[in-house]
This record gives structure tokens, sequence and C-alpha cells, in this order.
């Protein structure tokens, strides 16, 4: 008597959205509202979130807490718009600690995706832009900043991609570590000849740098929320997860 084949159940793996942590309690507000979109989203996904400093759960702690409920599987997606040092160093260090009972991936950086450059436009609309102004406004695409040479570059690519789009022109700028600061930007938009002038954080949550930006946006017409929770920011997290997962999907032959 032959016993039927029971078919290989695919359980999905946790995610574990690996936030920086700010002592600014805007931070993890907006990270957690994040989240419960993404969780809207995905009926069904467990979806954690853990901290590399300042906030609690940390993700070591969420990822012994995983292990002591007997999960197996984990994607950590670092909650970051560039692969600068926390992608290549930090995460992979702290995750590295993780119990070992737990199989863990780490997923690829949020940017740059093409709904990272949606949610740009839908923050400068609710800021009071409309399609209509683009070929008259020029945006200053305004990030934190980073010492990663793959990162600055990642930014000044975005900016060249986005003004393919319809602006006026788009500068790069950034709040920390390289150049140009968001108001030698502004005033070179104008010079430009631009008739009107906007920033557009390229950020996803408020807190030292993005106050940074924002006061070097005082000679801008406009300035835009940072990106947030925006529904398109909440699919780039459930894609990226996706892409994370495929490749053990593909070797169970789900």
């Amino acid at each position: 008597m032959h016993r039927p084949v029971r078919p290989v159940r695919s359980v999905r793996p946790v995610l574990v959205v690996v936030a920086h942590g700010s002592r600014d309690p805007r931070h993890a507000a907006t990270v957690h509202a994040l989240v419960r979109r993404v969780r809207s989203l995905r009926p069904g996904l467990r979806v954690e979130t853990g901290f590399l400093d300042f906030n609690v759960p940390s993700v070591t702690g969420v990822l012994e807490s995983l292990a002591a409920e007997g999960v197996r599987d984990v994607i950590a997606l670092p909650l970051l718009l560039t692969r600068a040092f926390h992608a290549k160093a930090d995460i992979p260090a702290v995750l590295a600690q993780a119990p070992p009972r737990l199989r863990i991936r780490q997923a690829e950086v949020l940017g740059p995706s093409p709904l990272l450059l949606a949610a740009l436009e839908r923050r400068l609309y609710e800021a009071g832009l409309t399609p209509a102004d683009k070929p008259s406004t020029g945006v200053v695409l305004a990030s934190a900043g980073s010492t990663d040479p793959e990162a600055i570059a990642v930014i000044a690519s975005i900016a060249r991609e986005w003004r393919h789009t319809g602006w006026c022109a788009v500068r790069p700028a950034f709040a920390s570590a390289s150049l140009p600061r968001t108001e030698q930007a502004v005033r070179e938009l104008h010079a430009l000849g631009c008739a009107r002038v906007a920033v557009a954080p390229y950020v996803l949550a408020p807190g030292f740098l993005p106050d940074r930006i924002a006061r070097g946006a005082a000679e801008a017409n406009v300035l835009a929320d940072v990106l947030g929770p925006a529904p398109e920011v909440a699919r780039v997290l459930l894609e990226r997860y996706d892409e994370a997962r495929l490749p053990a999907l593909a070797a169970v032959g789900a």
C-alpha cells in the first residue's frame, strides 16, 4: 500500500525590519507606522521591527525572541535607502551574532527603486506642487549623506534619472559628510532660472539630519515631507522581502 505523498509546506520567513534608531521619538514612531502599512498590504506575513541603536527592541533581542519561539527562517531587511556602512558592516555584524538555529538572509536596501521616485513625487504634490509645475520647478534631492562613494554615486544617479521625468532640473544635496548642502543646491537652482525650487528629502523618518535638510530649505519655495509610511515605500519593502525569499523557494521547488 502506497502512502500519499504530502506536499512540502512552505512556511514564510519572518520579516525583520532593521531600523537605525534615533533619540528623536519621531523616528521610531514613523518606522512603526511604515511597518503597520506593510502588514496591512500583506495580511498573514509576520513583520517585526528591531533597532540598531537608541530604541527598543534591539535587533539582537528580536532575533533571540524569535529563536526562542521556534522560528527557523528570517529575512532581515535594512531600512536604508543606499548601501552604505550600516548595510555593509553594522547589520551583517549584528546578524552574525544571532542564535545559530536561525537561518537569516539579509535583503537588499530599499533604493534605488522607481517606487521611491513615485513616493518623492507624492510628497512634493502633497506639499502643494502639481504635475503642471514640473517644467518650471527645480528639485533638490536631499539625502542624509555618506562617506561611502557607492552611496553618493547612487544619489547622483537618482537625481539624473529623476531629471528626465520632466523637472526643470534636479540636484543632489547632502545633510552630512558630502557636498553640496541643501542650501547650496537651492541657490544653484534659483541661479539657474527655475521659477520655483522644491526640496524633496530622500530620507525615511524625521530626525537630526532631516531637520538640517529642512533648515537648508529656507530659501526654497516648497519643502516636502520625509518619505515615511508612504504606500510606495511599503511596497518596496515587500519587493525586497520577496527577492530575498526567492532563492529559498527555488531550492524547495516552491
